[in-house]
């Protein structure tokens, strides 16, 4: 039987993620992302997919973030009718995440075509959130480390990948007994609420993510950065905007405020978390105990829910966020989107990127193209929302919140395989950091590494 993989999206890109596997004639595709960035990246969103859905017999999907599950309901509306499978908590999270895209998504196309800001007659949604919902009808949850059967007679487990909660790395076996790992977006080792990545030792084929294959993440402490900004803030009766994506990053944000409000006494600082879809995530992480690493379910069994900092108000529709746009300082904000792409952050950002009391604190990976940055490399104007701003705000940045590895955690984590894999194929990271890993891997382990171009396939 022949058996290829072919690289459908985060190909010398981060997003996208979108890998077919090949078993004769059936076809398992592994992740089903959005491509978002640079407008030039965003069109392939509107391309046909490269097979057609009702091709496809089955989607395995490795956590939930939308550059990995958000162009499901566009596959599924196209045609494809199968399994689409994921961990327990990816599956309550993507049941928030994608209405809520969908949402986002008509909501995006109706401003542009009433502010004519549109080169498309009408600008149409890629997906509704009525897409969004019958997806949704075709997921199965699956446990951490059960085998199950694929078509093609291949079989599959989930093992924790340590990155998002419901984060898994898919190992994939062949009839032939070979077996190929895919990464999903590989987490780091001690950081707070998650346990830390499985350790695997052997597999023939490695598809393995580069977001930040040529860095070293800083090891800046974030506590006392975070109090250094919340600090200023109250001294100066400043607004603190905190693009956060609503999975993952917010449950951080929140257990590092929490900590510092402990040390550092900022329990009356008001903190409003202005997503409805993170509010909702916040209590999935609770409920998901399976995942959490021993210090948490220490804190939960004892009652001190650890992303539960004093003085939280959660705003709970839109309304309430534009109230914020009149309050005075001192407060924090934290909005999605993450990388300042959509959702509330951004008429945030149209009403106070202009003010020189607001501080713009980032967390996370800013894609190229993005708003968020834009804003971070500190262009000093900006479009919002069809506006030119003057940034006047002060932009500011953790540097040692990731939920990627970095390049030694990568490293640290190939370090468990007890023989090299017979390829190694590196995607998920823009062309530097590709290229700085794969060299890093060649120079360290002597692996023979590949990094695809879009739409490449390989005979395995």
């Amino acid at each position: 039987m022949s058996v290829s993989i072919r690289f459908c999206g985060a190909a010398r890109t981060v997003t996208g993620s979108r890998h077919l596997i090949s078993l004769g004639k059936r076809r398992i595709l592994v992740d089903c992302g959005l491509f978002q960035g640079s407008s030039e990246i965003r069109r392939r969103n509107w391309e046909p997919f490269p097979v057609p859905p009702d091709k496809i017999d089955a989607v395995v999907l490795t956590h939930a973030h939308l550059d990995h599950i958000g162009y499901l309901p566009r596959l599924v509306r196209e045609g494809y009718s199968g399994p689409i499978y994921a961990t327990h908590a990816t599956v309550a999270l993507a049941r928030i995440s994608m209405p809520d895209s969908g949402r986002l998504q008509l909501e995006q196309a109706r401003f542009l075509n009433k502010k004519g800001l549109t080169r498309h007659e009408p600008a149409l949604p890629l997906y509704t959130e009525a897409d969004a919902y019958a997806c949704l009808k075709q997921f199965v949850a699956v446990p951490y480390g059960k085998f199950h059967e694929l078509p093609g007679k291949a079989t599959w487990r989930y093992l924790p990948a340590g990155h998002i909660l419901g984060s898994a790395f898919a190992e994939v076996y062949f009839p032939s007994g070979e077996r190929i790992l895919m990464s999903g977006d590989l987490g780091r080792y001690d950081t707070p609420i998650l346990k830390d990545p499985a350790c695997v030792d052997h597999a023939e084929y490695l598809v393995l993510e580069s977001t930040y294959g040529n860095r070293i993440h800083s090891n800046e402490n974030v506590e006392e950065k975070l109090a250094s900004v919340l600090g200023q803030a109250v001294r100066e009766s400043r607004c603190v905007l905190v693009p956060s994506f609503s999975i993952g990053r917010t449950q951080e944000m929140l257990y590092y405020i929490k900590r510092v409000q402990a040390s550092e006494g900022f329990s009356r600082l008001p903190i409003f978390l202005d997503s409805p879809m993170a509010s909702d995530t916040t209590i999935r992480y609770l409920e998901h105990t399976e995942e959490h690493d021993i210090e948490t379910r220490i804190a939960i069994g004892q009652n001190d829910n650890p992303i539960a900092p004093a003085n939280l108000h959660y705003v709970a529709d839109y309304r309430e966020s534009k109230k914020l746009n009149t309050r005075e300082g001192p407060f924090v904000v934290i909005a999605g989107s993450g990388m300042c792409t959509g959702g509330r952050i951004v008429h945030h950002l149209a009403n106070r990127l202009g003010r020189s009391d607001t501080t713009v604190l980032f967390t996370g990976y800013q894609a190229e193209g993005t708003l968020g940055r834009q804003i971070l490399e500190r262009n000093p104007v900006v479009r919002v929302l069809g506006q030119e701003i003057q940034v006047k705000a002060t932009i500011e940045k953790l540097n040692a919140l990731s939920a990627h590895a970095d390049q030694g955690e990568i490293l640290k984590w190939l370090g468990c395989f007890q023989a090299p894999p017979r390829r190694t194929f590196i995607v998920h990271g823009e062309p530097e950091s590709q290229e700085t890993l794969r060299d890093k891997i060649v120079e360290k382990l002597g692996w023979e590494v590949v990094i695809p171009e879009h739409l490449q396939e390989f005979d395995l």
